[in-house]
């Protein structure tokens, strides 16, 4: 098996760029599309095996790229913990009042046991992936609980003080998310996953001084126990801008993603090493094939002879064609 992208998180020389996207399965494919018309509920399709593993390995047969990312959701957790998610069409994803004691009671055979088919699906997708890694995934635990207490995506006028005002709740919470977020990751690892990404989605919410509580100190644990499994982590603490620095030195991710606002050329010089992946804005990618190369190739250029991988600054965007996805991946493939 190949392992340049586990090799680049390593930090060492590979003989080409490695390349995916975040939501490459998904909503942008055709495919895809005729599978999701079917299977109205998201939840249901996240727990169903064989559609799993169908929808992973969608973008693979289509495209040269170099990993698989499990089709699943950052909000299995909360599921996984008892609390009721749908997702509703044109308003997203819709979770139940929380009820801390059935959370807190959750314990690890039964949060298992929940999910249990999510881990089957990534079995069956690592016996039909040949010379590619496969990425597993969690959602970092401030993102998830706003999830949880906020019951759906947070609006622009999110204030964290009225957020954080039960202190107790919110630290018995964040205690058990970490739990079974180590958790969920293990059993992702003994699946078949060999990388793990932490998306912290609405890190750039928290006011800067709360980060640390938050976002960074969260994180650790988590980074810190699957290190301990020899499995490297890609963290990507969305929006939080110029703290991405500390973000590193706190947190020691083997690989940080970054997002659309951060200038590559600074963080290249900022990071003594560590290696860098994403950054290209989704949106270009709607628009013509000349923007399209110069963009792709500035974060070529830029990251020329540092461990970088090409991925985007977000997820693919439903209205980015799959023809513009393999344009991108040709430039990328062409760059020496």
């Amino acid at each position: 098996m190949k392992h340049t992208l586990r090799d680049c998180i390593k930090g060492k020389k590979t003989s080409h760029i490695p390349i995916w996207f975040m939501r490459q399965a998904g909503r942008y494919l055709p495919e895809f599309r005729d599978i999701r018309k079917n299977n109205p509920d998201f939840i249901k399709l996240c727990l169903s095996p064989n559609l799993v593993n169908e929808i992973t390995l969608q973008p693979l047969k289509r495209f040269d790229i170099d990993a698989a990312i499990i089709f699943s959701d950052i909000l299995m957790i909360p599921y996984g913990l008892g609390q009721k998610v749908e997702f509703k069409k044109g308003i997203g994803p819709i979770l139940e009042e929380i009820n801390l004691d059935k959370i807190i009671n959750t314990n690890s055979t039964d949060f298992s046991k929940k999910l249990s088919l999510v881990y089957d699906g990534i079995k069956k997708v690592k016996s039909n992936l040949e010379d590619k890694e496969l990425i597993g995934f969690v959602g970092a635990p401030w993102t998830l609980l706003l999830y949880m207490l906020n019951k759906k995506s947070p609006k622009n006028n999110f204030n964290f003080e009225i957020f954080n005002k039960d202190k107790i709740l919110i630290n018995k919470l964040l205690k058990k998310i970490i739990e079974m977020t180590c958790l969920h990751a293990d059993k992702q690892i003994e699946a078949g996953a060999n990388i793990i990404q932490i998306f912290d989605s609405w890190a750039g919410l928290l006011p800067q001084k709360e980060l640390p509580n938050f976002c960074y100190e969260p994180i650790s644990k988590i980074v810190e126990h699957i290190k301990s499994k020899n499995i490297p982590v890609i963290c990507f603490p969305k929006g939080i801008g110029k703290n991405y620095i500390d973000f590193c030195s706190s947190v020691k991710p083997n690989c940080i993603s970054i997002d659309y606002d951060v200038d590559p050329k600074w963080i290249k010089d900022k990071l003594n090493g560590i290696p860098i992946q994403g950054g290209l804005d989704p949106k270009i990618l709607l628009g013509d094939k000349e923007s399209i190369k110069i963009s792709t190739e500035k974060y070529l250029s830029i990251f020329k002879d540092y461990p970088y991988i090409f991925n985007l600054g977000h997820g693919v965007l439903p209205e980015i064609k799959p023809e513009t996805i393999e344009y991108v991946i040709q430039i990328v493939r062409n760059k020496k």
